[in-house]
């Protein structure tokens, strides 16, 4: 299983909807941190589709500190969600924090919101420690939940037990600027382009007048994206480290910075 069907995907956008009207706007939209975890319990439950008590574990302790939410299901841990009081706007600390509980237990996906924000990051387990953003979502804007269900399609748990997380992942990596320019320099991509400008501008242009062309374009686009952010960590947290390093993926956005 991919995806979820036509009739999942309508019915996830329904609920989507009725959360929305319920916690996001009017008298809810100022919930402190602890009002604003029983909203997320309900969200992981009703919309993502986890039971509660056993496969949403609740104040999880990791070295001392405790996450806020450790989804598991048959006893695998897939996810960690860390949860901030909805008034509050998201920040690189609570990232940090977010990243670190996931990375200390060994679970490569974390996701950091405030009830109306979501953010969802891979963790990649190199060393140091770093992470990439794979999706954020706005709840609270009406306009997008259609767009919200594919991505957060992939965290309920019909697709989480069926490698949805990994299929995630897959579709990030494929398309991430990086990635997707080596695609640009294939003979069929070359000459249609070479075609394509003779058509338009009637003048001729060698594979290498192309080449070039498209190695501006990705030194001025694809490399302002910058690489995966890393964050540093002692080495006695390093034991959970996994031996060969993920490939860093792409970052599928909507709205994000």
């Amino acid at each position: 299983m991919k995806q979820l069907s036509i009739t999942q995907k309508r019915k996830m956008l329904a609920l989507l909807r009725k959360f929305r009207k319920k916690y996001l706007t009017g008298k809810y939209s100022e919930l402190g941190e602890s009002a604003t975890r029983l909203m997320m319990n309900e969200f992981l439950s009703d919309i993502l589709g986890f039971v509660s008590l056993d496969e949403i574990k609740t104040e999880y302790m990791i070295r001392g500190t405790y996450a806020d939410y450790i989804v598991q299901v048959r006893g695998k841990r897939f996810f960690i969600v860390e949860v901030k009081a909805m008034p509050i706007e998201l920040s690189a600390k609570h990232l940090r924090q977010a990243v670190n509980y996931a990375a200390n237990e060994g679970i490569e996906w974390a996701l950091l919101t405030n009830g109306k924000k979501f953010d969802f990051y891979r963790i990649i387990f190199d060393k140091p420690i770093g992470y990439r953003q794979v999706f954020s979502l706005d709840l609270s804007d009406e306009s997008k939940l259609k767009l919200s269900v594919e991505y957060l399609q992939y965290l309920t748990k019909p697709l989480v037990v069926h490698r949805g997380l990994d299929n995630l992942w897959h579709k990030a990596s494929a398309l991430d600027p990086v990635n997707l320019s080596k695609f640009f320099y294939a003979k069929p991509v070359i000459n249609f382009l070479r075609k394509e400008l003779k058509r338009v501008y009637k003048n001729r242009f060698s594979t290498d007048d192309i080449s070039s062309a498209i190695a501006r374009v990705i030194s001025e686009e694809v490399e302002s994206t910058g690489p995966v952010r890393h964050r540093k960590r002692h080495k006695k947290g390093s034991r959970k480290l996994k031996n060969e390093a993920i490939a860093a993926g792409a970052e599928i956005s909507i709205g994000s910075k």
